[in-house]
């Protein structure tokens, strides 16, 4: 499989480029990113080629690799759905739920295959733990905390302007989610959602399963705070999400091998385009709450 990489900013260097270079069942083709210099640079290091048209590199490749912004990535996994090319995508898969939507239908009337990069997904413990608690059952209540301090660091993402303007809702809230649903069932309703410090929120989720869980994120919590974690409480006690020791480019190197097998056998991968939608429904769900377009969150989260 010839695979493309859209993008050259912070992840797409840190990550993207690396496992695809570094995987030995693909051949990375190229690179192309809203800034030329910066994809030639980039292309530089990894001796591939750097195009300065999009299409230009879609046309030569099996699948792309997108690290984009949520609006730039849906906008350009559909031209390249369109074009039968497979998708490594990253969350959340579109600002929106008709944008993320769009995604979903051009990859299924392509026949492509699609896989979203939630990183705890593809990490080997993380998929261990959740196979084995939804095995058990028996879930009563969950408890998920997502907590960065990005914008107060010196990290490489602080200069983001999604992530400024949409938060940690939807930059880590698709994370645990990922790991929420597989375990407790779809979410039937947004119960509460509640506005934190800065860009902290906090949400109560109803679960098909019947658990309930809840989520505290952010992105600016304070040094001395951050972390993240799952704990699961139920009849079979209590477990809490084990810490992985892969790194993010061992997890997108077995992103990029899950979509590889997808596209060869046909058979979807549990986090591909359509649970990537799932995901925004429920994110814009939780942020109409959060902006006051809907009053009160006894209704079902889109489905």
């Amino acid at each position: 499989m010839r695979i493309g990489l859209l993008g050259t900013g912070p992840w797409a260097r840190m990550a993207h480029a690396p496992a695809l270079a570094g995987h030995g069942e693909l051949e990375f083709a190229g690179v192309w990113g809203r800034r030329p210099d910066a994809a030639r640079e980039l292309a530089d290091q990894y001796g591939v080629r750097a195009y300065d048209d999009v299409d230009a590199l879609v046309a030569d490749v099996d699948a792309v690799a997108i690290a984009l912004p949520p609006e730039v990535q849906a906008e350009l996994a559909v031209r390249a759905a369109r074009a039968g090319r497979h998708l490594l995508l990253d969350k959340p898969l579109a600002p929106t739920v008709a944008r993320g939507r769009a995604v979903t239908e051009a990859a299924r009337a392509a026949g492509v295959a699609s896989v979203v990069f939630f990183t705890k997904r593809f990490q080997r413990a993380t998929e261990a733990w959740i196979e084995e608690q939804a095995a058990a059952g028996g879930w009563f209540t969950a408890r998920a905390q997502w907590l960065g301090a990005v914008f107060t660091t010196d990290s490489p993402f602080a200069a983001s302007p999604w992530r400024r303007e949409k938060g940690a809702l939807w930059d880590v809230g698709p994370h645990a989610l990922s790991v929420l649903l597989p375990v407790l069932g779809d979410v039937r309703r947004v119960a509460a959602v509640a506005r934190g410090p800065q860009d902290t929120v906090q949400l109560v989720l109803d679960h098909d399963g019947g658990a309930s869980s809840t989520l505290t994120l952010s992105l600016t919590a304070p040094l001395a705070a951050q972390g993240s974690g799952v704990e699961l409480r139920g009849t079979s006690g209590v477990t809490e999400l084990p810490t992985p020791a892969e790194t993010p480019v061992d997890a997108l190197a077995r992103a990029a091998s899950a979509l590889r097998t997808a596209a060869r056998t046909g058979t979807p991968h549990p986090c591909d385009a359509a649970f990537a939608l799932r995901v925004t429904e429920i994110l814009a769900e939780a942020e109409r709450l959060l902006d006051g377009r809907v009053r009160d969150g006894s209704g079902p989260a889109p489905g």
